[in-house]
């Protein structure tokens, strides 16, 4: 039975799992909920239990959380030639991968998602931006900058040398950045490294194919 993937076609961590999915060229079908108060309904919380997106339906196996699903998947459909994971025997490269994922969680997608929710999200829905929550968040985001700057020049990923599902997760939140007018993440004067990395991430054939909407299978 094909992977079934549950999200909407635009939604930013729905696009995370599909890249991975596209980048692993694993097949699967979109299953995208009727309205948002669909995910509030019982029966998408029997999977999802705090009515949100995405999540998957592998053969039976459900698992939700973008990130988790996103390991699933590294491990269970794992190439040889795009592994996207430390080898397991690999304690250093795990630990650093480990570290990789805390920083993209704890210092990263709280203010970028935050600018994209402020910025982005209420825009589409007619609502205004909260100031206070915009300035907070473009404060801190930008004072983190010189970290992933720091990070970037001594290695060519986020997790080292070797591209892993890491450097996914930075796509959704990341690529609303520069049309909600902030240049973090294509200043190559600034942040020569964090450019270099982003154009190759963002120019990745499987980022490309979902960047604008996840299609309906693959």
């Amino acid at each position: 039975m094909v992977l079934k993937l549950y999200t909407t076609e635009i939604a930013g961590n729905g696009r995370r799992v599909a890249a991975i999915l596209h980048e692993l060229r694993i097949p699967y079908e979109l299953v995208q909920p009727g309205s948002f108060a669909d995910l509030k309904t019982e029966a998408w919380k029997d999977y999802r239990p705090f009515g949100q997106m995405p999540y998957i339906n592998d053969d039976g196996f459900v698992l939700y959380e973008s990130r988790a699903i996103a390991k699933y998947l590294a491990t269970k459909y794992a190439s040889s030639a795009s592994p996207l994971l430390p080898a397991k025997d690999d304690l250093n490269a795990t630990a650093l991968y480990d570290q990789a994922v805390s920083v993209e969680m704890s210092d990263f997608e709280p203010y970028a998602g935050g600018l994209f929710r402020e910025k982005v999200f209420k825009k589409w829905q007619g609502m205004e931006p909260e100031s206070l929550f915009v300035t907070s968040y473009e404060t801190i985001l930008k004072g983190k900058m010189d970290g992933f700057e720091k990070i970037l020049s001594k290695q060519k990923y986020m997790a080292g040398d070797k591209l892993t599902i890491v450097d996914f997760f930075y796509l959704p939140f990341g690529s609303a950045l520069e049309p909600a007018g902030y240049d973090y993440f294509v200043n190559e004067s600034k942040y020569p490294n964090v450019a270099r990395w982003w154009k190759e991430m963002t120019t990745k054939e499987s980022w490309v194919k979902v960047k604008d909407g996840v299609p309906p299978s693959l």
